[in-house]
């Protein structure tokens, strides 16, 4: 949010801009922490996407959303967890319960999949917050001196990872989790090391992946992570 000279000019700017029933409508959406489309907030808003598209600039421009630009698309969430606080006291004092963001992706496409040639859907979000969890990842998304170690353990060549002409290690926003999971050289030799190891096998000819018996052990031997 802004730091303003006036500040209840600036309490009066944010609240008007929250206070418009349309883009509160977007606002409570992004609680959940997963991002939309505009057309997406536009159906929610229940306005046309020219409409949602200026509630989405005002929204941005006061600093309560902020937006990541993917392929063609914009995917729109709340720009912190002071927007979010902010968002949750004033629906303690509404008084009124919200509903939960239910995805359309189809169960076995949503559990585990590829996303180019890194692990996507629930498997691929959770390893994300189990790396964050575990302080293996920076903020930049380099490793720590754990993640180094972490990863070498797998058997992953991070001097040969690192060398070669693309990003490392990235943020890759999910589609059907709308939240991060790993991309980048990084997230393609972790999906490498699940494919050799048999933590996973791919459909021959589909993007889904199966979690194997095995794969379910070791993911919570070395992550701590119930799948």
């Amino acid at each position: 949010m802004h730091v303003d000279p006036d500040p209840d000019a600036a309490v009066s700017r944010i609240a008007a801009a929250i206070g418009e029933p349309a883009r509160a409508r977007m606002l409570y959406c992004l609680m959940d922490g997963r991002a939309r489309t505009s057309t997406e907030l536009a159906i929610v808003a229940g306005v046309s996407p020219s409409t949602a598209s200026v509630h989405l600039h005002r929204l941005k421009t006061e600093r309560l959303v902020k937006v990541l630009v993917q392929g063609k698309h914009r995917y729109y969430s709340l720009e912190g967890p002071d927007v979010a606080g902010a968002l949750e006291g004033l629906s303690v004092l509404a008084g009124s319960p919200r509903g939960r963001f239910v995805p359309s992706t189809p169960s076995r496409l949503r559990a585990a999949r590829t996303c180019y040639d890194h692990m996507a859907g629930t498997l691929g979000v959770s390893l994300h917050d189990r790396f964050e969890a575990l302080g293996w990842l920076s903020d930049t998304y380099d490793l720590t001196p754990k993640g180094t170690k972490g990863f070498a353990a797998l058997g992953i060549d991070l001097e040969a990872t690192r060398a070669l002409r693309r990003r490392f290690a990235c943020a890759c926003l999910d589609w059907s989790e709308r939240r991060p999971h790993v991309g980048g050289a990084l997230g393609a030799a972790l999906l490498k090391v699940a494919l050799k190891r048999k933590w996973v096998t791919q459909d021959l000819e589909g993007r889904a992946l199966a979690i194997t018996s095995l794969g379910r052990r070791e993911l919570q031997a070395r992550f701590g992570l119930r799948v």
